[in-house]
């Protein structure tokens, strides 16, 4: 199969879907394809750490909608092989540019998250109109891609598609790189020798991932030992989880950090990762602490944890917002770490090379 393929969103800024396009591009590459990223604006910290024989192809406007009259050159022009969109507001533009454009390039869009989900937590009405978006336009793809059976379920509900004719391709992570990345020193004093253990977790400081769990959960597994909290990322929740935490009576025994650029070293050197999301896509980071070996514990949300762990096989599940069994959980694993040869595997099963074969022969298809 010969041809470009390019990748489409608004940006690169921190989060699950900046780290998948690096991954996959690099998949793409070492396939031997010619990849470009085609993004509304070229920013955010994941645009250096794509692959230098990836070509980045900057629209210049800030919304994703802004990019359609863009695109639609980039595909007149370029007629790449396959355009893969990968998030809601970039599916739809994709799906319109293409309509507008003409050609023979395939369209495939993957969906990265619980839609319906999203829906009901957002504050702006753009946000509550995207289920309608889904319904009105996901059935003009050439293909429909979901990051995990519980998405693929979802958006088949809502945009009235045939279950059967959506792609489950889990994302990919670069296991290889991360261990490499974990190497890096690391000052911080709470990872000194004989420091006490700390409880890590990462991801944008917002609604969805339910801190406020975490935090309430952490403060109960104090009281009986010793015992910190890091968490990596940064979102309008900081105030209210700082304040929280002195309400709490641990303030300083839990740090936020903010976004950290290699946050591997803090997972290699971490006693626990924990998830704590009242609904995921997927879940990259649960992969990430598995392929540094280290015990994770996570809410079994919609979607993707419980897929990820196999149930449970591979890590501990909790239900969403129930503090009391999130932190029998943690303190269980903290006393009793499981074996990480299991997950280290488990981990490898989500390579950049497996997953970009799986992608390539959906374009082919």
């Amino acid at each position: 199969m010969d041809g470009r393929i390019a990748l489409f969103t608004r940006d690169l800024a921190a989060g699950g879907v900046a780290r998948v396009i690096v991954n996959l591009s690099k998949g793409f590459i070492d396939r031997g394809h010619q990849v470009d990223v085609v993004l509304a604006r070229a920013r955010g910290p994941f645009v250096e750490q794509l692959a230098n024989e990836v070509r980045v192809i900057d629209l210049g406007v800030e919304r994703s909608l802004a990019s359609v009259p863009g695109l639609i050159r980039y595909l007149r022009r370029e007629r790449p092989l396959a355009l893969l969109a990968c998030s809601d507001g970039a599916n739809v533009v994709a799906l319109w540019s293409k309509w507008l454009a003409g050609g023979s390039t395939r369209v495939l869009i993957s969906i990265h998250t619980n839609v319906s989900q999203n829906a009901r937590a957002a504050t702006k009405a753009r946000g509550r109109l995207i289920p309608h978006f889904v319904r009105w336009f996901y059935g003009w793809a050439d293909d429909v891609i979901a990051v995990s059976e519980g998405v693929a379920d979802d958006v088949a509900g809502i945009a009235r598609l045939d279950r059967q004719k959506i792609h489950v391709i889990y994302n990919p992570v670069d296991t290889d790189h991360i261990k490499t990345l974990a190497t890096a020193p690391l000052e911080h004093p709470w990872f000194a020798p004989g420091a006490v253990p700390v409880v890590l977790s990462a991801g944008r400081l917002t609604r969805q991932k339910d801190f406020p769990s975490l935090l309430r959960a952490f403060a109960r597994v104090r009281q009986s030992r010793p015992a910190r909290l890091m968490i990596l990322g940064e979102g309008e929740e900081r105030t209210s989880l700082e304040t929280l935490a002195r309400e709490l009576g641990c303030r300083d025994d839990i740090a936020l950090p903010g976004f950290v650029p290699n946050p591997y070293p803090y997972m290699a050197a971490a006693g626990v990762f924990v998830l704590s999301s009242a609904w995921e896509g997927f879940g990259n980071v649960l992969i990430e602490a598995m392929a540094l070996g280290v015990p994770v514990v996570s809410t079994d949300c919609p979607s993707g944890p419980a897929e990820i762990l196999g149930r449970g096989r591979y890590g501990t599940l909790v239900p969403v917002s129930d503090v009391d069994a999130l932190a029998r959980a943690i303190a269980t694993t903290l006393d009793q770490p499981p074996e990480a040869r299991r997950s280290i595997e488990r981990a490898s099963s989500f390579s950049c090379e497996r997953i970009a074969s799986q992608y390539l022969a959906a374009i082919a298809h």
